[in-house]
C-alpha cells in the first residue's frame, strides 16, 4: 500500500503529539496506533462471539454433552 493522508481534528492533533513525544516518527506511531485498534477490535468480535455462544443454550448443551462424554478418559 502506498502514502495515506489524513486530516486530524484538534484531539488527533493532541494525541499524536502524545505518541510521538519519545521521538518516535508520526508515520510509526500511526502504524503502531492501527496495529492497536485492530487487535482491540478483533479482541472485541471474540468477545462478542464467546457471549453469544453462552447464551445459546443449544450450544451449552452440546458443550455439556461433550464434557460428559469425554469425562471416563479424564486422568485422577
Amino acid at each position: 500500500m502506498g502514502t495515506i493522508t489524513f486530516r486530524p481534528d484538534t484531539e488527533t492533533e493532541r494525541a499524536l503529539e502524545r505518541l510521538t513525544a519519545d521521538g518516535r516518527s508520526a508515520s510509526a506511531a500511526i502504524r503502531e496506533a492501527l496495529l492497536l485498534a485492530a487487535k482491540v477490535q478483533q479482541a472485541e468480535a471474540l468477545r462478542e462471539e464467546a457471549l453469544a455462544l453462552a447464551a445459546d443454550p443449544d450450544d451449552v448443551a452440546e458443550a455439556r454433552a461433550v464434557l460428559a462424554d469425554l469425562e471416563p478418559l479424564r486422568a485422577w
